[in-house]
């Protein structure tokens, strides 16, 4: 599954979010019963089958509907994930062929971020 240049490590995805970065935006796409159970802190649940249509949104739709701005085409820090890695790879094609081509996939998913967050 690891695919250097789609993949973020579980350090890696800690840097950035200890790092004040207002550009990262961490997208889970786990189901909403999934989602209640436990989240990434600071991420925002968009489901893997409506990535697409969020991604495609204008700036002002998605603003208004996820609370946050959206990513621009060359958003450098990009990531989406799952419970374990499959999801968020194909949200990360997916939004890879909108044109966000430094979009990348966490592939431990929130399985490994709960075991190592305690």
């Amino acid at each position: 599954m690891a695919n250097s240049d789609k993949d973020i490590s579980y350090s890696d995805l800690k840097a950035l979010l200890t790092k004040s970065n207002k550009g990262l935006l961490v997208v889970d796409v786990r189901t909403k019963e999934e989602v209640d159970r436990g989240h990434i802190p600071g991420s925002i649940h968009i489901p893997v089958d409506t990535v697409e249509s969020a991604l495609a949104l204008d700036p002002a739709e998605f603003q208004a509907k996820y609370g946050v701005p959206k990513p621009p085409l060359d958003a450098p820090e990009l990531v989406f994930h799952c419970q374990m890695g499959r999801r968020g790879g194909v949200a990360t094609d997916k939004a890879r062929g909108l044109g966000f081509q430094k979009a990348v996939n966490y592939a431990g998913g929130y399985q490994e971020w709960s075991e190592k967050e305690g």
